[in-house]
C-alpha cells in the first residue's frame, strides 16, 4: 500500500517534493538534533490524490493519519482531546516551493470543552488555557468553517473596549471564557452546527482545509506570479504544540540569519512575549526587535543564535526561522531559505563565498537571475510604497519604477517633457509612431498588449519602466481621462508605475537609484568565467548599444533598422518613399534616407568596437509607418502637397487583413528590392568608414527576416551580395561580412538544411516563431492567455518562455539540420525569450552560440547562462 504519512524522524531535505519544504526541513532538523516538537507530515501526493478523490479524505489515509497520531501520543505521553494532560497539535501547510502566507494554518487543535479543563489542570494556568481555546475557535472558524474573521474580531474588540484595555494579554480567564461562549454562538449561527468537540474530527477537517487552501485565490495568484506549477500540491504538517503564550517566560518570533533587505550578516527579526506565532505576523501587537531578546532571556537568545548559525551552515543559505520559547525553553518550528531583495541576494552569495561557506558555483546558484534586473533600475522607497493606493495591475513588461503626470498622446508627453515635467504615457496600445513620446516619458502604461507587444519590447530596449495589458484601464483619449472601476483619472494627475510587479499606484512615490555594487560586479565576473553561451544585446541606437556594453554585452544580436526611421526628421522621408507610386520616386526618397541610416550604423559600429553586430533588414509592414486617423492623413497630405483623397487611397491600399502574416520582411524586398539595396549600402559604407577612420575591423552580419522558402533567401541574398560587392569595389577596401537569416517561420525551421546552404548564420526570432506555431497573435493573446493559465491549459505564457514541446522542437530540428548542412553555422536567438532564464537554459542545451536580449536583461542573461552551464554540465549539444 502506498505510504502517504511520514514521521518527522523519517524526513530529509532530499524528500522536499514529497514532504514539502517545511516537512522536509522539520525532518532534517530533527535528524541533526535540534529542539523540534515531534510530529508527522501528510505528503503532497496525498493532496493531489485528495483532488482525484473528488475533494474528500479517503479511509486508508484517515487510518494512516490516526496510526501516526497514536505514535505521537505515546511519545508525548498525552492524548488528543482528553481531560487528562491533553495533546494539542498545530496543522500547517507546506508546499515544495515556499509560499509564505499564501496557505492556511490552525493552532491549538485538540481543544474542546473537556480538554480545555485538562489543560487548566496540567498547566495550572487558566488564563493560558482559555486564551488557547478562544484562539483555536477563531482560527478553526476562519480557516476550516470559512466564517469571516471579523465576526470573531468584533467580539474580542468589544470585550477589550468594555474592560478599557488595549492588549489581549490584559484579558482575564473569566473574560476569555465569556469570549469563548460568544465565539461558539457565532459558529452555530453561521454554520447551523455546534463547534466540533471530537478532536479527531477537528483534525480531519483541518487537513482537508489545508489541502483546499492549495487552490485558494491568493495561493493561485502567488503561484502564477512566481512560476510555481499547480500540480505540486501541498503537504500538511501535524506537530505537537509548544506554547509561547504561557506567560512572561514564554514568547514567539520569526528571524532571519541575515538582513533580508541588505544581506548584512546579523540576526534580523522580531519576537513577542506571551504570544503565539500568528500574533507576530497579524499585527495585533507590535513585536520587538530580536536583539532585545538578549536582555529579556539571555539563555534563550544565545541558544537561538547558536541554532541560527548551525542552520545557515547546514543549508548553506540565509534562513528564515520560526521559533517559540515555552517557559524559557527554545523550540524551532520551521526553517526555510529566506526571501530577500536582489541587493541582499547578491551580497549574501558573495559574502558566503568569502566566508568559505559556498563555492563560486554555489554562490551563483543562490541568486535568481530575474532579480538582478531590479538592481539596474530605480525602485520605489519601501516606506512610501506601504502607504500607496493601488489603482490596478497589468503585466510587468519592463522593470523599474516611474512617477509622472498622465498624458495620452506622444505629442503631449514630448511637450510636457520640454516644460520640465515628468510624464507617463498612457495608451490603449503603442505603435512605432509613438516612439518620441516613449523616449520622452518616464514610463509607459498600456491597456492592451502582452509581454512581447510593441510597448514591452521597445521599453525594455530603452530600460524604461512599462506596464502592459492593464485590462481594467478604460481610456477616453478625447476627454483625456482613463477610468478603473468607477474612479476617473485625468490628464495631468500623478500616477506611479512599478514595472517589477506590474502595479499602478495613485500619486507620486519617491524612487531610489540602482545599486551596482562591488559584490554585483564580482558575481558577474564569476558567471562570465563559467558560462558557455555568449551574451549579445538587441539594440537599435548608439545609446542602447553603449548601455548594453556597460552591462557586459558581447555584441549585437539584433539591430532593428525600422526603429531608425521613426524620428520626426526621418518619418516624413520614409512616408514619401512608401507613398511613391514609381520606382524612381522611391529611389529619390531612399537616397535621402541613406546618409541618415549610414550615420546610425557608423555610431553603432564605433560603440561596439570589434564585437559582432547583426543587422536585420527592414521587417515590419509598410503601413506601420503611415498615419491612420483622418486628421493625421489630412496633415500629411498638406505637408506632401498632394490631394487628401489621393493620399487616403494609397493608405487604404496598403492596409492588410493580417499584416503580421502579410507584406513584410523579405517579401518587401521581393516587391521593392531598392529598399534593401539602400540598407546594405548604408551598412557596408558605415563599416568601411569605421575601418578606415577608427581602425576597427567590423564584420557586419546582415540578416534577412521572415524567410520561409529557400528561393526567397536566394533572391534577397543576391540583392545583398550585388550591392555589397558594388560598394566594396567602389571604395577599394577589403571588408568581410556575413549573410544569414532569422528562423521565425515554421517552414524555415523544418527546411533548415536547405536554408543553411545559403545562410551563414541563423538567429531564432522566437516572438514570431511562437506566434506562427501556436496561431496566437502576440498583440492580442494577452486577452485570453491569463484564462488559459488559470484553467491549466497553459502552464506559462509561451511569449515569455520558450514552449519546449512545440516551438522548442522546431528550434531543435533547425539546429540539427542547419549543422548538418553547414557545420560552422553560427546560431543565436534574438526573440524576447533571450532574456528569460528558463529559455536561456534551453538555448544552452540546444548548443546555440549566443542569446541576445534587451540591454537591461544582459546581466540577467549572463547569470542565467552561467546557471545553465552549472545545471547541465556536459549536456549541451
Amino acid at each position: 500500500m502506498k505510504k502517504y504519512v511520514y514521521g518527522f524522524h523519517e524526513g530529509t531535505t532530499e524528500m522536499k517534493s514529497l514532504l514539502g519544504g517545511k516537512g522536509a526541513n522539520l525532518g532534517e532538523m530533527t535528524s541533526i538534533g535540534l529542539p523540534v516538537p515531534s510530529g508527522f507530515t501528510v505528503t503532497t501526493e496525498a493532496c493531489n490524490q485528495y483532488y482525484e478523490e473528488g475533494g474528500r479524505l479517503w479511509e486508508e489515509l484517515k487510518g494512516e493519519i490516526l496510526a501516526h497520531l497514536r505514535n505521537l501520543e505515546e511519545k508525548m505521553g498525552k492524548k488528543l482531546g482528553t481531560s487528562q494532560n491533553p495533546l494539542l497539535v498545530s496543522v500547517r501547510s507546506g508546499s515544495a516551493v515556499s509560499m509564505p502566507g499564501m496557505m492556511d494554518t490552525i493552532l491549538n487543535l485538540g481543544l474542546n470543552d473537556i480538554s480545555v479543563e485538562g489543560l487548566v489542570s496540567a498547566t495550572n494556568n487558566p488564563r493560558f488555557a482559555y486564551d488557547s481555546y478562544r484562539r483555536f475557535i477563531q482560527m478553526f472558524g476562519d480557516v476550516v468553517l470559512e466564517i469571516p474573521k471579523y465576526k470573531f474580531d468584533s467580539i474580542l474588540e468589544k470585550k477589550k473596549a468594555e474592560k478599557g484595555i488595549e492588549e489581549d494579554t490584559k484579558l482575564t480567564a473569566e473574560d476569555l471564557q465569556d469570549i469563548i461562549e460568544k465565539y461558539k454562538k457565532v459558529v452555530k449561527k453561521e454554520t447551523g452546527l455546534d463547534f466540533p468537540q471530537d478532536a479527531k474530527e477537528q483534525l480531519f477537517m483541518s487537513v482537508e482545509a489545508v489541502f483546499k487552501s492549495w487552490n485558494n485565490p491568493r495561493a493561485k495568484v502567488y503561484r502564477r506570479l512566481n512560476d510555481i506549477p499547480d500540480v505540486l500540491g501541498t503537504a500538511v504538517n501535524i506537530q505537537s504544540m509548544v506554547f509561547g503564550n504561557m506567560g512572561d517566560t514564554s514568547g514567539t518570533g520569526v528571524a532571519f540569519t541575515r538582513d533580508p533587505s541588505t544581506g548584512e550578516n546579523k540576526l534580523f527579526g522580531e519576537f513577542l512575549m506571551n504570544a503565539q506565532g500568528e500574533d507576530v505576523v497579524a499585527g495585533i501587537r507590535t513585536p520587538r526587535p530580536i536583539i532585545e531578546l538578549k536582555a529579556k532571556m539571555p539563555n534563550a537568545y544565545d541558544k537561538f543564535k547558536e541554532v541560527a548559525e548551525l542552520l545557515e551552515a547546514h543549508y548553506k543559505d540565509m534562513q528564515d526561522i520560526e521559533f517559540t520559547i515555552e517557559n524559557q525553553e527554545l523550540y524551532i518550528l520551521q526553517t526555510r531559505n529566506g526571501k530577500r531583495t536582489a541587493l541582499a541576494a547578491v551580497n549574501i552569495a558573495v559574502d558566503m563565498y568569502k566566508e568559505g561557506k559556498l563555492s563560486k558555483e554555489e554562490a551563483i546558484m543562490r541568486v535568481d537571475p530575474l532579480q538582478v534586473e531590479q538592481l539596474l533600475h530605480p525602485t520605489f522607497k519601501e516606506k512610501e510604497l506601504a502607504q500607496a493606493v493601488v489603482i490596478t495591475k497589468g503585466l510587468p513588461a519592463s522593470s523599474g519604477a516611474a512617477t509622472g503626470k498622465i498624458y495620452f498622446t506622444p505629442e503631449d508627453v514630448v511637450n510636457a517633457n520640454n516644460r520640465g515635467e515628468k510624464a507617463i504615457l498612457v495608451r490603449t496600445e503603442t505603435s512605432p509612431e509613438d516612439i518620441e513620446g516613449m523616449v520622452a516619458s518616464e514610463g509607459i502604461l498600456t491597456a492592451r498588449g502582452g509581454m512581447t507587444s510593441h510597448a514591452a519590447v521597445v521599453a525594455r530596449g530603452m530600460g524604461k519602466c512599462c506596464i502592459a495589458g492593464a485590462g481594467d484601464v478604460r481610456i477616453d483619449e478625447q476627454d483625456k481621462t482613463f477610468k478603473v472601476g468607477g474612479k476617473l483619472y485625468k490628464e495631468g494627475e500623478y500616477i506611479s508605475l512599478d514595472g517589477n510587479q506590474g502595479v499602478v499606484y495613485e500619486g507620486k512615490i519617491a524612487t531610489e537609484e540602482s545599486q551596482l555594487t562591488e559584490n554585483f560586479l564580482e558575481l558577474m565576473k564569476w558567471a562570465d568565467a563559467l558560462r558557455r553561451l555568449k551574451i549579445r544585446t538587441n539594440a537599435d541606437t548608439p545609446r542602447d548599444t553603449k548601455q548594453a556594453i556597460e552591462f557586459g554585452a558581447e555584441g549585437i544580436g539584433l539591430c532593428r533598422t525600422e526603429h531608425m526611421f521613426f524620428e520626426e526628421s526621418r518619418i516624413f522621408v520614409m512616408r514619401k518613399m512608401i507613398l511613391s507610386r514609381r520606382e524612381e520616386e522611391r529611389r529619390n526618397a531612399l537616397a535621402q534616407l541613406l546618409p541618415m541610416q549610414r550615420e546610425d550604423f557608423v555610431e553603432i559600429f564605433r560603440a561596439m568596437g570589434d564585437r559582432p553586430v547583426t543587422i536585420r533588414l527592414l521587417d515590419p509592414p509598410l503601413h506601420e509607418f503611415l498615419p491612420h486617423e483622418e486628421e493625421d492623413i489630412k496633415h500629411l497630405a498638406e505637408k506632401m502637397q498632394v490631394p487628401y483623397r489621393q493620399l487616403l487611397e494609397v493608405v487604404e491600399d496598403l492596409k492588410e487583413m493580417n499584416p503580421m502574416l502579410g507584406h513584410r520582411g523579405c517579401r518587401l524586398a521581393v516587391t521593392y528590392p531598392e529598399i534593401y539595396e539602400m540598407q546594405v549600402q548604408a551598412i557596408i559604407e558605415a563599416a568601411i568608414i569605421v575601418k578606415e577612420e577608427d581602425g576597427i575591423d567590423v564584420i557586419p552580419e546582415i540578416m534577412i527576416p521572415l524567410v520561409g522558402e529557400l528561393k526567397e533567401l536566394q533572391y534577397n541574398k543576391d540583392i545583398v551580395l550585388r550591392k555589397a560587392r558594388e560598394v566594396i569595389e567602389e571604395q577599394g577596401v577589403d571588408l568581410n561580412y556575413l549573410i544569414g537569416t532569422m528562423i521565425e517561420v515554421p517552414r524555415a525551421a523544418i527546411t533548415a538544411d536547405d536554408i543553411a546552404t545559403e545562410a551563414e548564420f541563423f538567429s531564432f526570432g522566437t516572438n514570431d516563431l511562437t506566434q506562427m506555431t501556436f496561431g496566437y497573435s502576440r498583440d492580442d493573446a494577452g486577452k485570453f492567455i491569463k484564462e488559459y493559465k488559470e484553467k491549466n491549459i497553459l502552464e506559462k505564457d509561451p511569449f515569455q518562455r520558450i514552449d519546449r514541446k512545440g516551438v522548442g522542437k522546431l528550434m531543435e530540428i533547425a539546429v540539427k539540420l542547419g549543422k548538418e548542412a553547414r557545420p560552422d553555422i553560427k546560431l543565436g536567438i534574438c526573440g524576447e525569450h533571450g532574456g528569460d532564464p528558463n529559455s536561456i537554459e534551453f538555448c544552452h542545451i540546444l548548443g546555440l552560440d549566443y542569446v541576445s536580449c534587451s540591454p537591461y536583461r544582459v546581466p540577467v542573461a549572463r547569470l542565467a547562462a552561467a546557471q545553465a552551464a552549472i545545471n547541465n554540465k556536459g549536456q549541451s549539444k
